[in-house]
């Protein structure tokens, strides 16, 4: 069964008039239905607001990090653990091929159902998750395999056994290591990009968001409960906060924004899939341009940039 949201409800009921006249055997109802229904898709999404979007990054159908690997990946297997403590299944890896390119590609998974859920611990990441992201770039780096990670995740997690393990180390370390990691590298925003959790693998010489994915230094929630003292002005959070893909893209923050179909991934995860690939695969070749000095330059650059103002 389709998951639709509150301001879905005019597509909802013409999914369900058309299922009916299916039923009936009534063609021509189906017909002039789905027109009515491609018709109120785009007076539905061409008018998003910044907390519908933030709603679609959250979708429970949205595709996560495996299913866009699976979609994605042949010949592929999947690299465990951090060599240290644990493997962290809030961090997924494999190695295969996008089309004829070998690459490697690093999630962060949020799980589906509850037992899944609980052992993706929701998407956040402890510190071997975080290390073991580190561990196989670096082996990415050592066979010069190109990297695309996939990000998202509400942030890092915050428990005291996290805090022990070094939690805020493993993710300052990650900022520092991948900055100079010398192999081509590609950061994707799923679906929601949360605080430093994000970062830890979002160092890259590309940083891209699909459309209906969201990027911020804390949930709306979060920045409610601090700035008002109330979590349910989330939504006028949501929009101060500038966090989505077209907001980031006007600021510089982000390189692109991925096409994701206009109903959204979590309604045509295939589509969504092959427009991630190609921009994947469109960023290597234009990556593969320029030899390790100018890229590792302009990593620097786009880096360095972040934050820039000007004085007037």
């Amino acid at each position: 069964m389709a998951t639709y949201l509150d301001f879905e409800n005019g597509i909802k009921q013409i999914d369900e008039d058309i299922s009916n006249a299916k039923i009936k055997g009534d063609s021509h109802a189906v017909e002039i239905l789905e027109k009515t229904l491609s018709k109120e898709i785009s007076k539905t999404y061409k008018n998003l607001s910044e907390y519908q979007k933030l709603q679609l990054a959250r979708h429970p159908d949205r595709p996560y990090a495996l299913d866009y690997i699976r979609a994605l990946l042949h010949d592929s297997y999947e690299i465990h653990g951090d060599r240290n403590f644990a493997d962290d299944a809030a961090i997924v890896s494999y190695i295969g091929y996008i089309g004829e390119r070998k690459v490697v590609l690093i999630g962060e998974q949020k799980g589906r159902g509850t037992k899944n859920k609980i052992k993706r611990n929701f998407g956040m990441p402890h510190p071997e998750g975080y290390r073991k992201a580190l561990r196989i770039a670096k082996m990415a780096e050592k066979f010069d395999l190109p990297i695309l990670f996939l990000i998202d995740t509400p942030g890092a997690y915050p428990g005291i056994a996290a805090e022990e393990r070094g939690q805020s180390e493993a993710i300052a370390k990650n900022l520092f290591e991948l900055s100079r990691l010398n192999t081509k590298s590609i950061s994707v925003v799923i679906g929601e990009g949360g605080s430093g959790g994000a970062l830890a693998i979002g160092v890259s010489d590309r940083v891209a968001m699909m459309r209906y994915s969201v990027f911020s230094v804390i949930s709306p929630e979060g920045c409610a409960a601090i700035l008002w003292n109330d979590p349910s002005k989330q939504e006028n959070a949501t929009k101060a906060m500038k966090i989505t893909a077209e907001d980031l893209y006007q600021l510089k923050l982000i390189d692109a924004i991925i096409d994701e179909p206009l109903i959204g991934a979590h309604r045509d995860k295939e589509s969504a899939a092959k427009a991630l690939g190609d921009y994947f695969l469109k960023s290597l070749e234009e990556l593969d341009q320029l030899s390790n000095e100018e890229r590792m330059a302009k990593r620097y650059e786009r880096i360095i940039s972040i934050g820039a103002y000007e004085e007037r």
